[in-house]
């Protein structure tokens, strides 16, 4: 059984932080990408970031850079979303996604999010003062 649990969201302040946690079980979490994406209402799905299965490389959305940070533990089978620097549109509710490793390269590749699997039912992040 492959599965993926987002957790950690809630309301924040802009200029706050959250870190989100995706907990992986059913599969090896060394052998796959894991991928953060977000959608807010109205909007498509977009990706945020994403970490590499081999030497742990990350990727992140230009609107993100420099504010937001990927991390993984294959031990505990965990990925995290430090976020920090939280603005107004960061607002959104938060995916983790696994995909195989290659497709981390094509994070900015429009619908990348159709080739990564494994939903979860996602967390929300609110950023409001």
């Amino acid at each position: 059984q492959v599965q993926l649990v987002e957790s950690g969201g809630g309301l924040v302040q802009p200029g706050g932080s959250l870190r989100l946690s995706c907990a992986a079980s059913g599969f090896t979490l060394d052998d796959y990408a894991i991928g953060w994406f977000r959608q807010a209402p109205g909007k498509e799905r977009e990706g945020v970031s994403c970490i590499s299965s081999g030497d742990g490389s990350t990727y992140y959305a230009d609107s993100v850079k420099g504010r937001f940070t990927t991390s993984r533990d294959n031990a505990e089978k965990m990925v995290y979303l430090q976020m920090d620097s939280l603005k107004f549109e960061d607002t959104a509710v938060y995916y983790c996604a696994l995909a195989q490793p290659p497709l981390c390269s094509y994070l900015h590749t429009p619908r990348i999010y159709r080739l990564f699997g494994s939903w979860g039912q996602g967390t929300q992040v609110t950023v409001s003062s």
